[in-house]
């Protein structure tokens, strides 16, 4: 089993969280959306897995190499 750290790319506020743990994910499916100075930012999958671990919350602040979320293939 492979593991995939995604960072925020970004920095910013966690706008909405769009994904649950244990939630299987395509590549480029939005996982979480991200506001940055009034643009509102998708963190996107870079592959196909499921959601191992959520590293932040909706309403944290996150800097652009932050792993905000895991995934398992």
């Amino acid at each position: 089993m492979s593991r995939t750290e995604v960072n925020a790319g970004i920095s910013g506020t966690v706008w909405k969280i769009e994904v649950a743990l244990g939630q299987t994910v395509q590549e480029d499916e939005s996982l979480m959306i991200i506001e940055s100075m009034k643009m509102e930012i998708p963190v996107l999958s870079p592959g196909r897995g499921v959601v191992a671990e959520i590293l932040t919350t909706e309403g944290a602040v996150v800097g652009e190499d932050l792993v905000v979320v895991v995934l398992n293939s």
